[in-house]
């Protein structure tokens, strides 16, 4: 198939976005976007291109003091019967229009089209954001070549809807286990229910009172919420185990080892076993790349509620934000759009930023 990011394509940040979208690529079947990302890449003069898996990273190499890393994922959640993109006025429909091909589009252009930035500049478009971190291609990046993620501050092209959403929540999944003694239901004052016992747990979740906090003047607000509960055994068993599957969303101001020290004292006297867990971001609006970012942005920076990949550049000591033209309450929703002046907008800020050498 011919590529369609053709030089008429890559100059028109809003054609762009249609384009990109109207190449599947749902997660774990990047391929065909990476490999056209990657020549567009390989044919501007001014890049160094390479590409791991189907990650592909651009860079510049001009001596500039700083480096700043604009990063974005090449994948998708499944379609929902929105492909290809259809445009309605304003908007631009399609599976991933908000997450985060319009981000994309931005970082594509720029990568196209600015010979001479203010920053040395790394461009990274990567796979398997939207599944499982053991296929996400930041994580496998920062195993294989941690020297591309190196960089003195980064952007996210979240969907942020054109504001600056800086660090992230972490994020911790917990399971909480009531134990008791079975017995038939016809005799069941010879049992335990351990069904029964988990109104207990239940109680203090609805009892629970989450943190608020400001940090940087980005206001947090923390979540613990039940998502999954199972138990039972048969019709007229009374239940031995119930398991109730917790999600705490804390801020970037707790690391991992208090946020599991939290969950232990919420659930005191019950067993707890955590099975997933992922640190926050800090909001990193103290580098001088960001200030300069904030001003050209000309808004205050709100806080991200949610995980993003900035915590794997936080993890490395490299202050990371969120900023891109989706509408983040969109992602994943079958009427999943953009609006063509968010497009517009972001491409003429970043480029306000990273234009005035």
């Amino acid at each position: 198939m011919a590529n369609p990011l053709t030089p008429d394509v890559l100059v028109d940040p809003v054609v762009l976005t249609r384009t990109l979208v109207d190449i599947e690529s749902v997660s774990r079947d990047e391929k065909v976007i990476a490999d056209c990302v990657e020549d567009v890449l390989r044919q501007t003069p001014h890049l160094s291109t390479e590409r791991h898996g189907n990650t592909v990273m651009a860079r510049t190499d001009l001596g500039r003091e700083q480096r700043v890393v604009l990063a974005g994922h090449l994948d998708t959640v499944p379609l929902n019967d929105n492909f290809p993109s259809t445009v309605v006025d304003d908007l631009i429909y399609g599976c991933g229009t908000a997450d985060m091909k319009s981000g994309v589009a931005l970082a594509l252009h720029l990568a196209a089209t600015l010979p001479d930035p203010c920053y040395d500049l790394t461009f990274l478009f990567y796979e398997a954001e939207e599944i499982d971190s053991r296929y996400n291609g930041l994580r496998l990046v920062g195993e294989a070549r941690p020297d591309w993620l190196r960089a003195d501050f980064a952007v996210l092209l979240e969907p942020t809807y054109g504001v600056v959403e800086a660090g992230c929540q972490g994020t911790m999944s917990a399971v909480v286990r009531t134990h008791g003694r079975r017995a038939h239901t016809a005799r069941s004052w010879r049992g335990v229910n351990a069904i029964h016992a988990a109104g207990e747990i239940l109680q203090r979740l609805e009892d629970y009172r989450p943190r608020r906090v400001t940090i940087d003047g980005c206001k947090y607000r923390e979540g613990l919420s039940a998502v999954k509960i199972s138990g039972g055994v048969a019709g007229n068993v009374v239940p031995d185990e119930c398991a109730i599957e917790v999600n705490l969303r804390f801020a970037p101001d707790r690391t991992e080892k208090e946020a599991l020290a939290h969950l232990q004292d919420v659930f005191n006297g019950f067993d707890l076993e955590v099975i997933d867990s992922a640190p926050g971001a800090l909001p990193g609006l103290s580098a001088a790349p960001a200030r300069d970012f904030l001003i050209a942005v000309g808004e205050e920076p709100a806080a991200k509620l949610g995980w993003t990949d900035v915590s794997r550049f936080a993890a490395m000591g490299i202050p990371a934000l969120n900023y891109g033209p989706g509408d983040p309450r969109l992602a994943h929703a079958p009427d999943e759009h953009v609006e063509i002046g968010k497009i517009r907008d972001g491409a003429a800020t970043l480029h306000r930023w990273l234009a005035t050498y």
